[in-house]
């Protein structure tokens, strides 16, 4: 049976109580120990396993599991999001944990299949990008440039964000309960279109000027020597900066541990590189959230459920689709609607003058 708003703020868990307080307390704490300390390695040696990450693979997988279990219980009576819940648990199962460890068994570093640029903005650091085989090269250099821009154009983002990344896959299993949290002032708008968007500008200079030391390096008895080396210094201090900032705090400790206090897509919303990339394209693309007109009864259950802070009845209040190049396609409007007003499409818009200036913006 499809859950309903009385059961979404039933516990304190879930309507940022103190129960939720605890919850992303402990989060925190978790995520901080895992990036910045070494507390979870005798664990890891323990049971068998080679170093801290490893566990860290196994509790994700085990979260994004045990949530898909949880959605199927709240949602399954949809089609589509027992699809697409099926499909996230399966390519972390598969690619972004089981190749990764066989690769790492076989005396190879591991290389998550799942995961793209500038995401794993690794991926176009070429002294780690170097040590794989050329296909996988290739894979990582043509994916992120050809593969997810294309996907993107012609299926928007939730191609990638609602069946494929870690990330969203977590915020939509593990996550599922706390989705209902996210801001939908314009304000939390305002600050998403900068917050993103700067992300995306410091990997892509990152990326660059790695990209630069690089290519302004020489081959010494088969170590790349830097020319400059009090560029190369610069440059190592950056890289590390994006890591400690970005990789660390955004992604794992806040992007994880605010679930429950912002909502289960705080790193998709506010900070992933990709999910800006991807957000672009999205508006030149097919994807669209269509609206029926004149059907909206502003009972407001779409905007609840929007994980990513859209005020989706406000677009259905005034006959718009929506076009948003946050919105990651998940599909949870169109399925609490209960008159069927919203539908998740691939096509070309038939009306370009219906701009999203236009819309009258409420301060709800």
């Amino acid at each position: 049976m499809q859950a309903g708003l009385l059961q979404t703020y039933n516990n304190s868990a879930q309507r940022r109580g103190a129960g939720a307080w605890i919850i992303a307390s402990l989060l925190f704490a978790f995520y901080i120990l895992i990036y910045f300390t070494e507390a979870f390695t005798p664990v890891a040696h323990a049971i068998g396993l080679s170093g801290k990450w490893n566990l860290y693979g196994i509790l994700y997988t085990i979260a994004i599991l045990s949530g898909g279990l949880y959605f199927f219980k709240r949602h399954g009576n949809s089609r589509y999001h027992r699809y697409r819940t099926i499909s996230v648990m399966l390519v972390q199962t598969v690619f972004a944990f089981s190749i990764p460890w066989f690769m790492e068994l076989m005396q190879t570093r591991g290389f998550i299949f799942s995961l793209f640029w500038p995401l794993k903005i690794d991926y176009f650091y070429p002294s780690y990008i170097m040590e794989y085989p050329l296909p996988v090269i290739l894979y990582a250099i043509l994916g992120s440039l050809i593969i997810v821009p294309i996907a993107t154009f012609l299926f928007g983002k939730r191609w990638y964000c609602s069946w494929v990344c870690g990330c969203g896959g977590l915020a939509e299993t593990a996550g599922e309960p706390f989705r209902h949290l996210s801001n939908k002032k314009p304000g939390a708008w305002k600050f998403e279109q900068i917050s993103i968007h700067t992300v995306m500008l410091l990997a892509l200079i990152t990326s660059a000027i790695v990209l630069i030391n690089w290519g302004l390096g020489k081959e010494v008895n088969g170590v790349m020597v830097p020319m400059y080396p009090a560029f190369s210094t610069v440059v190592f201090k950056i890289q590390g900066i994006y890591s400690f900032f970005v990789v660390a705090l955004l992604s794992g400790v806040f992007g994880v541990a605010l679930y429950p206090i912002l909502g289960s897509r705080v790193w998709c919303r506010f900070f992933c590189p990709l999910a800006a990339y991807m957000g672009l394209i999205q508006k030149l693309g097919r994807f669209r959230v269509t609206v029926k007109d004149d059907m909206c009864i502003s009972c407001g259950n779409c905007s609840t459920y929007c994980e990513m802070g859209i005020d989706v009845r406000m677009y259905a209040q005034n006959n718009i689709d929506v076009k948003r190049a946050s919105c990651v396609g998940c599909g949870m409007c169109a399925h609490v609607c209960p008159r069927g007003v919203l539908k998740l499409e691939n096509k070309w818009d038939p009306n370009p003058m219906a701009e999203e200036s236009k819309i009258k913006v409420f301060d709800l």
